[in-house]
């Protein structure tokens, strides 16, 4: 018999809605150009010691996971028992204001080695990941996966071959992105013309996967049954859309009539028009059209970790299983397809 799916007991998000997930349930979209987390000073969130030269970035991933550890139940068995066991699986970037800061600065002091070298590891991508292990003492698997708008899902789908080989007990896996001038300047030089509208966001959400267990019984879960990717030529990004999302489901045995809504990652231009319009031919536009997009503008490497944060905070029938279905499409050519159900919680047994 086939091992049974993964769980998600847990999530939370700092995006510029607010922090925690009760805030990003019935949320509006603010009204800026630019959505900033708002009022997220790093040292003033996490303090002094060690923040000093601490990309925004990687603030935000450690920032959003110390919530997600302060709200697990005293009695969960996890991050805290065992961090040998707890995995930490990151998308994102990086940070590319300390890439650009960093390299001025070598270009504009009196010797190019007259730099700050505490600035050094925020000039990777995987500075957050390692950042959040150290900061909450996890010591499991650390990996910094970088896909684009897809990197969520990319991140959920290497969490789950995690647990699968053993590899962990668990993981806490999400998705990291700052907004920075830098950041906003490439997008400018990299993004199709039809996109320069777009606001750009910023945030973090993360989620706590592990195996169903009896301390899960009471408590409503979200079971992932699978993630598939695809890749595609770049100048067709959502060509292959379509088969991925025929393929998960395929694989999990659902046909289109048992799925309950399907969110796209509502990418710009006539990219985001293509995945919208393979949702809706597959699904039809009452289902595909079902969770709105969460209003903090293009999150980049975020998007799907958002993505899947809206699709826990939707209302769903509570009386059985829901099935979602998230997709996500990057320029570069990459398309990926999740497909989720929500349980709702069981009676605690007498």
């Amino acid at each position: 018999m086939p091992a049974p799916p993964p769980v998600i007991s847990a999530w939370t998000a700092i995006s510029p809605l607010g922090a925690g997930n009760t805030t990003h349930t019935r949320a509006t979209r603010p009204a800026h150009t630019v959505h900033h987390v708002p009022d997220f000073d790093p040292r003033a969130v996490l303090g002094k010691a060690g923040t000093r030269s601490m990309d925004r970035a990687s603030a935000l991933a450690v920032a959003t996971v110390g919530q997600l550890l302060q709200t697990l139940p005293h009695d969960h068995p996890g991050p805290r028992t065992d961090p040998d066991g707890t995995a930490v699986v990151l998308a994102t970037t990086g940070s590319p204001q300390a890439m650009w800061d960093f390299t001025r600065s070598s270009l504009l002091s009196a010797r190019p080695f007259h730099v700050n070298p505490a600035v050094v590891p925020s000039g990777v991508p995987n500075c957050a990941a390692g950042l959040v292990a150290i900061w909450h003492k996890l010591t499991g698997p650390n990996t910094t996966i970088s896909m684009g708008r897809t990197g969520g899902l990319s991140a959920l789908s290497y969490a789950h071959r995690l647990l699968a080989n053993q590899r962990a007990a668990r993981v806490v896996v999400g998705a990291t992105e700052e907004y920075s001038p830098t950041r906003a300047v490439l997008d400018l030089q990299h993004s199709p013309s039809d996109t320069t509208d777009t606001a750009l966001g910023e945030g973090c959400a993360v989620f706590l996967l592990e195996p169903p267990a009896p301390h899960l019984a009471d408590r409503p879960v979200t079971d992932v049954l699978c993630v598939m990717h695809r890749t595609g030529p770049a100048a067709d990004p959502g060509a292959s859309l379509p088969d991925c999302i025929h393929e998960a489901l395929d694989h999990c045995r659902i046909g289109p009539d048992q799925v309950w809504a399907a969110l796209g990652s509502h990418a710009t231009g006539e990219l985001g028009q293509r995945e919208q319009q393979a949702l809706d031919d597959l699904f039809g536009t009452d289902i595909a059209r079902r969770i709105p997009p969460p209003p903090i503008g293009d999150t980049a490497s975020a998007t799907s970790a958002f993505q899947i944060a809206a699709a826990l905070t939707t209302p769903v029938p509570a009386a059985t299983a829901t099935i979602l279905v998230i997709t996500a499409v990057d320029l570069t050519g990459t398309v990926s397809c999740a497909v989720l159900r929500r349980r709702p919680a069981r009676a605690p047994q007498p």
